[in-house]
């Protein structure tokens, strides 16, 4: 899509909340022929908002992408446009446009310094687990999981993981594609009340797919699959292996995105 630049346009940094179980992800589907992808995605809807508000194509840029299923709290984008009718009416003009399983949680006009998707200085996912059968109202956004968990030992794996590590043994990204697979994983939290388990992960960054991977990693430790030992052997090997799961989506979220202070 052509982005117009408009005279007198401003960035505008938007945090936003979406229900993922509606969308084919946070990125915009290339656009080939029919039939149509089922669902759309979260920046298409977003983009044909602001251009009926705007009345020019806009281009939004996020802070990274999530996959079909997965939902944000705090997902970031931002874009340049001219709007001089104040920032809480930009906010009730997009509010009032977008589908309710979209919130726009803040708007604000920063630098132009400012990038969604190249000045964060980290992000924090949370997981949710449910052990046994969950509600109607919990299932769409846990992980249910039938068998017992040994918590004691997901957390001895978990403290293994945590560091500066190469995490390419637990990424799905393509072979073919070169990346520097190292990561700096800051913090990664098991907590368990009642039936509920909470999987908490924070980083400077991730690699695809690699916080449902690591998930997926925890609970095979927690049913006896794997054992700490072995995480730590994968993790050293490099190599991706049957033994790493990924986690399902549903129970994915993007908590937050870290910025310096602007």
């Amino acid at each position: 899509m052509k982005t117009v630049k408009l005279t007198g346009a401003v960035r505008w940094k938007v945090v936003c909340a979406y229900d993922g179980s509606t969308f084919a992800g946070w990125q915009s589907q290339p656009k080939g022929p029919p039939p149509a992808p089922a669902l759309p995605a979260v920046q298409d809807v977003i983009e044909e908002r602001l251009k009926i508000i705007l009345k020019t194509p806009i281009r939004i840029i996020g802070s990274g992408r999530t996959d079909s299923g997965v939902h944000a709290r705090a997902q970031v984008f931002h874009f340049d446009a001219a709007w001089r009718h104040g920032t809480e009416r930009f906010m009730a003009a997009l509010r009032a446009t977008l589908p309710l399983t979209i919130q726009i949680v803040s708007i604000k006009e920063v630098t132009a310094k400012f990038h969604a998707r190249y000045s964060p200085i980290g992000k924090r996912y949370t997981y949710n687990i449910h052990l046994g059968d969950a509600s109607p109202f919990v299932r769409p956004y846990a992980w249910e999981v039938f068998d017992p968990l040994d918590i004691k030992a997901m957390k001895v794996a978990a403290a293994i993981l945590v560091g500066r590590n190469d995490f390419r043994a637990f990424s799905t990204a393509e072979k073919t594609v070169e990346e520097n697979t190292v990561r700096h994983l800051t913090r990664l939290e098991i907590k368990k009340r009642g039936k509920n388990v909470t999987i908490i992960a924070e980083g400077e960054g991730f690699l695809y797919k690699m916080a449902r991977s690591i998930v997926g990693s925890l609970v095979a430790v927690g049913e006896g699959k794997l054992t700490p030992k072995q995480i730590k052997e994968i993790l050293e090997s490099k190599k991706r292996v049957n033994a790493i799961q990924t986690a399902p989506a549903q129970g994915l979220f993007l908590d937050e995105v870290f910025y310096p202070k602007l």
